[in-house]
């Protein structure tokens, strides 16, 4: 799991490019929105199926050929869903790791019999409630 992590960590360092400033006419900067690195994007996407990971991350299973084929659209699109992947699961971890604090400081003030079996409930709740802003459709949260 470790080594997953460091991959896909690896792969998201990629992914953060800076763009070049632009030079305007008078030689001050002017600010216009770059396109996408498409090169860089391709290679991301490549060292995505380096690892396996194609198929779970972004619904694909692609061969480098394929890769190297991709219409500049098609990486985009590939990118995006990468992205809203490591987003999911960053945001996934930060639950788990709030749930984890906050019980155990719960814990230190309240006796919870059964503190494992409290988180999973928090997280099953979390996990069901995620995306609906607060508003709760059942009655485990």
């Amino acid at each position: 799991m470790a080594g997953e992590d460091a991959t896909l960590a690896d792969v998201m360092n990629l992914l953060q490019t800076e763009p070049e400033p632009s030079s305007g006419p008078a030689g001050g900067l002017v600010p216009t929105a770059p396109g996408p690195d498409i090169p860089a994007l391709r290679e991301q996407l490549a060292v995505l199926v380096s690892t396996g990971k194609a198929k779970e991350v972004i619904g694909v299973q692609l061969t480098h050929e394929q890769v190297k084929r991709l219409s500049d659209k098609e990486v985009e699109k590939f990118t995006k869903r990468y992205e809203a992947y490591v987003g999911s699961k960053t945001t996934e971890s930060l639950i788990d790791s709030f749930i984890f604090l906050a019980t155990r400081a719960v814990g230190m003030t309240v006796k919870i019999k059964d503190i494992d079996a409290y988180q999973k409930v928090l997280r099953l709740c979390s996990v069901s409630c995620r995306g609906q802003r607060g508003v709760h459709h059942h009655k485990t949260c």
